[in-house]
């Protein structure tokens, strides 16, 4: 598959980044409205609301990792596990780095979680648990990595490109439906993620076209 030219890729990144940023921007000034009349209470009772939120947990994608590996890694031809390994290096590596990088937002945001507050912007002073990102909201880490992982795997098979990016999408929308999260913690969390993911893949991805993606004959 012949890659899009640069100036395309970067078109789509940067109208991607324009269109969820507004989002966020108008988000976090409904925030308060969407907490009270978006919830809907016990949507983790729902098994396809718990299946979408998986997408947000990196065991999710160690596991997906090691199916790519296994299905990479060819020991007749002589390849070594970590050449054969890089899509499941680039996408474990992508889902934990925006999960930590979501983390450390947090500490720097510092602000609570909706279902905290009653909706209202809350944020928690530095002298009270600097260091603990429980019940900090901004970003979302869930999304975050779901996004990270979803940027990957849009590039590794880009025909199912729809159904990466939904998945992701799905996970955001029962954050914030759940009242875990204000959707203003989403969207910067999706932002987070496809900026990890998308920064990882220029920086790690070989160049060689077919390397990792060819069955052996």
């Amino acid at each position: 598959m012949t890659a899009p030219p640069p100036s395309r890729r970067w078109s789509a990144r940067a109208t991607f980044f324009a269109v969820v940023s507004a989002c966020a921007v108008l988000a976090e000034a409904t925030d308060r409205w969407c907490f009270h009349h978006l919830a809907v209470p016990g949507i983790y009772d729902h098994g396809w609301a718990r299946l979408v939120r998986f997408a947000g947990y990196v065991p999710l994608w160690l596991l997906v990792g090691a199916g790519f590996l296994l299905s990479d890694w060819h020991p007749r031809r002589g390849a070594t596990l970590g050449r054969a390994g890089w899509r499941a290096w680039l996408l474990v590596g992508s889902a934990a780095a925006g999960g930590l990088v979501a983390e450390g937002l947090k500490l720097l945001c510092r602000r609570e979680r909706p279902n905290l507050t009653d909706g209202a912007h809350v944020l928690r002073p530095w002298a009270d648990q600097p260091f603990s990102s429980a019940q900090l909201g901004l970003p979302s880490s869930e999304v975050a990595v779901a996004f990270a992982a979803a940027a990957i795997l849009a590039r590794l098979l880009p025909r199912a490109w729809v159904l990466w990016y939904g998945l992701a999408w799905a996970c955001a929308l029962t954050r914030v439906v759940s009242g875990a999260h204000f959707a203003s913690d989403a969207l910067v969390g999706a932002l987070v993620g496809f900026g990890v993911g998308t920064l990882l893949w220029e920086r790690a991805a070989p160049q060689r076209e077919g390397t990792g993606t060819e069955r052996a004959a």
